[in-house]
């Protein structure tokens, strides 16, 4: 079966840029730690306590979701893997995951999820079918694939999901002991302080104004951070995300909505309504409608939607399906 697009409401979503950035901040941390051992010839550390591989593969509920998984997930990519005991696909899925998980040597967590026992998640994360399976990254949850697939096709997923988990949050994973205990929450140990980044003032002081409700205050610690680092993947994210909730907190949805639905040739009024849909979690109706806006102007409007549309790609992450797809149908649009 092919993968399907699928999404939790409330996609931009604060807290997962809190998240990322305590992920950097633990990433950099475990490379210092990593050199600095083995510059004395010692074992390398990672950015948490130790575990043993048994401790990779848990079985979370609806009561524990935020702590065994949420929380862990800036920590670790964690996998969700949705099944039931009468379902004849997951007893194929469900232990090669496993399998791969062990294999994978602390750079991933599984998490399985009993549907029958946690209606409410399934009901969350839109789930029409299991085996499904899922991955939390510094928060965010990311679709990966529905049914049984390839061995190799799994392999091939796991690997570019542990490669977006350090490229874009810089979170690299947890380290594997066979002799590490775990604590009750199964948990790893808290790591020790490191220094911190040339950064991490900023981005601390961006997080804080967030907190607080001070979204100009975050817009201008993320544009300082990329003032001197403008690749800064954390900053750009930050900022994506900053600048949109400031557009759409003044507005009136009822008011955005009516003037959006009377005028299709409007590009503010679809942009201001992209905006909505964006906050509200609908990411494709509102890639959609700002291409569809592309398509009915021209000149100046046309690319000033085209440019909203692209904001609105930073604020989701390109290495999001939905991204991609919306990208493919722009190009057919202006080409």
């Amino acid at each position: 079966m092919q993968p399907r697009n699928m999404s939790m409401s409330g996609v931009v979503d604060l807290a997962a840029v809190k998240a990322a950035g305590e992920a950097k901040a633990k990433a950099e941390q475990a490379r210092a730690e990593a050199a600095r051992q083995a510059a004395q010839g010692g074992a390398p550390a990672s950015a948490a306590g130790a575990l043993p591989p048994s401790a990779l593969v848990i079985d979370v509920d609806e009561a524990g979701f935020e702590r065994d998984v949420l929380q862990l997930s800036a920590e670790v990519p964690v996998v969700l893997d949705f099944w039931a005991e009468w379902c004849e696909p997951c007893k194929q899925l469900s232990p090669l995951l496993e399998r791969l998980t062990v294999e994978a040597n602390g750079r991933l967590l599984l998490a399985k999820v009993d549907v029958d026992a946690n209606q409410m998640l399934m009901q969350q994360f839109g789930i029409q079918g299991i085996p499904a399976v899922f991955a939390v990254v510094a928060g965010q949850v990311l679709p990966l694939f529905q049914g049984v697939a390839p061995e190799q096709e799994i392999r091939a997923t796991l690997a570019q999901l542990v490669q977006v988990a350090e490229e874009r949050f810089g979170i690299i994973g947890i380290e594997v002991d066979p002799n590490a205990e775990v604590g009750a929450a199964g948990a790893p140990a808290a790591a020790a302080e490191a220094p911190a980044g040339p950064h991490d003032a900023l981005l601390e002081a961006a997080v804080v104004a967030l907190d607080a409700g001070d979204l100009g205050g975050a817009v201008q610690a993320y544009k300082n951070v990329l003032a001197d680092d403008p690749t800064n993947t954390e900053a750009k994210l930050g900022l994506a995300q900053a600048e949109l909730l400031a557009r759409v907190k003044d507005m009136n949805p009822q008011a955005v909505r009516t003037a959006a639905a009377e005028n299709p040739k409007d590009p503010a009024a679809q942009i201001a309504a992209a905006d909505l849909d964006l906050v509200g979690g609908h990411v494709e109706d509102a890639f959609g409608r700002l291409v569809d806006a592309v398509r009915v102007t021209a000149g100046a409007d046309r690319d000033a939607v085209r440019v909203r549309l692209l904001e609105l790609f930073e604020v989701i992450g390109a290495d999001d399906p939905r991204v991609a797809a919306a990208r493919t149908a722009l190009a057919r649009v202006l080409f």
